[in-house]
């Protein structure tokens, strides 16, 4: 069944294309205007800059000029390297970018038919467990000198990833994509889980079998399709952007683009050299700062054997990317080197970062929030312990003797309001409780009772923990690091064989003395029962109320409850009702869709 996507701020493409079309007029996205609100909220605009549509640019303009590639990128005068690179990444695989970039052969320039082109294009991220249809039009930023001021293609007509970024800097402006990580940008680009892997260059120049290892997982998740970035963490002292003698650059982000394992040519094995070599490919999304290190030269790669050479299609490469020390195709040498200024004010946290997209698992979307009750539902870290139990509470079951699990914690992007001096991640993480038996009943846990696993606390988009459950039951508490602190989260769990994630659940609809119950849903998250029922009322004001159970051993646990109340003149309407528990330990916080209709028994049998 294919994945429900949701219009961002109710804007449909197919309509708002359709209306633009019907009125012969270009579109003009009234969300983000050409103004310069759009572009800044500190900086001042450059002079002369102007928002100008491709075709004012250039005579011929396309989404894509022979396809996409990973070498189409250039940065431009905006330190969003992070998000770059995690574009350049995603250039690699088609399953993935054709996803975000939606019927991209249908938003094609069609030159034989102008008169289908409204000026309005879409895009699609992920956002919180939900995929999100972005529209934008093609009014782009082009500096003084006619170009394209922030992120472009190497090729002058190709426009995909100048959209691209437009659609992505919707959220709040241009400038408040400067600063970041790229694994943020891979996550809503892919849905998938980041993974950040940090490196200890002693640890692994005196130990081998470290080395093997970490080339090991590269080349795993390499091969599963995973996109993997990288970045030099800046020392205490040194500067951020500063330029290191093997050519890399402090603080950027890098994409990885190739993890291979080489054999070495027959006069290398005489000499008493290694027969085997570790390598990683890597691409400077900005192409200014050549590798300059070991195998930079063309001789060292002759070093290789002839067949290995053809096995790994040693071709003329891209500036900017390991390995070789050819320069790259046309599309690069027409950028030259200009307006290099600006473009050096990005980061990225992580040393090495993997996304793996989502294939499974279970997920749970919640908040940290104070509820009508005034008991704060965002507890803090386990240090609080008067309040850490009020934060939400997820309970699954591992039923191998051994399990080995994936938890993600992600916080809602919060650039929107850098605007309004306000913008920063929360500090964020979670415990892991193995519950006793005594507490299994309960649908909530009362006491801290043995932690399992404990992720650190970071201010991050995302937090993920990797570690091995026994056989047992647990709940996993997401927690903000300080009370008091409200915000939206996604909770996703995964593992390789069947995890209880949620309980077994049924409805139960009353009215007067009547009740219908649903059958059990095992192990649902998200359950759709699917009940039509007829009720007769002798008194038409009574509420219908509809309750969740949660299917017990010995009992059944009420999870939430809503209550219902038509009218007489009420004929039918559809609605939205929030769940909430009867009981101060349920920790149900949900909603359910009712579709209602009524009549009038004119005669009473």
């Amino acid at each position: 069944m294919p994945e429900r996507v949701y219009d961002f701020q109710g804007q449909s493409f197919h309509k708002l294309r359709r209306a633009c079309l019907r009125r012969g007029a270009l579109f003009k996205d009234p969300l983000f205007p050409a103004t310069d609100q759009s572009l800044f909220y500190k900086r001042q605009p450059p002079p002369g800059l102007t928002w100008k549509r491709p075709r004012e640019i250039c005579k011929d303009p396309r989404l894509f000029v022979d396809g996409i590639s990973t070498r189409d990128l250039h940065q431009g005068s905006l330190g969003n390297c992070w998000m770059v690179a995690a574009i350049s990444c995603l250039a690699s695989e088609p399953s993935l970018w054709k996803k975000v970039i939606p019927d991209h052969l249908n938003q094609e320039w069609n030159p034989k038919r102008p008169d289908l082109y409204a000026g309005i294009f879409h895009f699609r991220f992920w956002r919180l467990g939900r995929w999100m249809d972005v529209v934008v039009d093609d009014r782009l930023p082009v500096s003084e000198d006619g170009v394209l001021l922030f992120c472009r293609s190497a090729t002058p007509r190709e426009f995909w990833s100048a959209l691209l970024e437009k659609a992505y800097a919707l959220n709040g402006c241009y400038e408040a994509l400067e600063g970041g990580n790229t694994a943020e940008a891979l996550i809503d680009f892919t849905g998938g889980v980041s993974e950040p892997l940090s490196l200890d260059r002693e640890a692994l120049r005196l130990h081998s079998d470290q080395r093997r290892a970490l080339f090991q997982t590269l080349t795993k998740v390499h091969e599963c399709k995973s996109l993997i970035t990288c970045s030099i963490r800046p020392a205490e002292g040194e500067t951020v952007e500063s330029v290191l003698e093997c050519g890399l650059v402090r603080g950027h982000a890098y994409g990885i683009t190739a993890v291979r394992k080489v054999r070495l040519g027959e006069k290398v094995l005489k000499r008493g050299g290694t027969s085997r070599l570790f390598m990683v490919r890597m691409r400077n999304p900005w192409g200014t700062t050549d590798w300059t290190g070991a195998w930079s030269q063309s001789e060292q790669w002759q070093q290789l054997s002839r067949a290995e050479r053809d096995k790994m299609g040693l071709v003329v490469r891209d500036v900017g990317e390991f390995g070789t020390k050819q320069r790259g195709n046309r599309k690069e040498d027409r950028l030259g080197e200009s307006q290099q200024e600006g473009r050096k004010r990005g980061r990225s946290k992580p040393d090495v970062s993997k996304v793996t997209a989502e294939k499974g698992g279970g997920k749970v979307n919640g908040v940290w929030k104070v509820e009508l009750d005034k008991r704060s539902r965002c507890g803090g870290c386990i240090n609080h312990r008067d309040t850490f139990l009020h934060n939400p509470q997820f309970m699954f079951e591992v039923r191998a003797k051994e399990e080995e699990v994936l938890i993600c914690l992600q916080q809602e992007d919060r650039r929107m309001w850098r605007k309004n001096g306000k913008g920063e991640n929360l500090p964020i993480g979670f415990e892991v409780l193995k519950l006793q038996v005594e507490v299994n009943r309960c649908s909530r846990v009362q006491c801290v009772v043995e932690q399992a696993a404990s992720s650190i606390y970071m201010d991050s988009r995302s937090v993920t923990l990797r570690g091995t459950l026994t056989l047992g039951r647990y709940v996993v508490l997401p927690t903000t690091f300080l009370p008091g602190v409200t915000g939206c989260f996604l909770l996703r769990l995964f593992a390789h064989s069947r995890i209880r994630l949620a309980p077994d659940v049924y409805a139960v609809v009353r009215c007067e003395n009547d009740n219908v119950r649903t059958r059990v849903f095992k192990e649902s998250r998200n359950p759709e029962f699917n009940l039509r029922t007829i009720f007769y009322r002798r008194y038409p004001n009574t509420d219908i109320s509809v309750e969740i159970y949660s299917r017990g051993l010995l009992w059944d646990s009420l999870l939430g409850e809503t209550r219902l109340q038509t009218a007489e003149s009420e004929r039918s309407r559809s609605l939205v009702m929030n769940l909430r528990g009867r009981r101060s330990r349920s920790g149900l916080r949900g909603c359910v869709y009712l579709e209602t209709s009524s009549s009038v028994c004119l005669t009473d049998l």
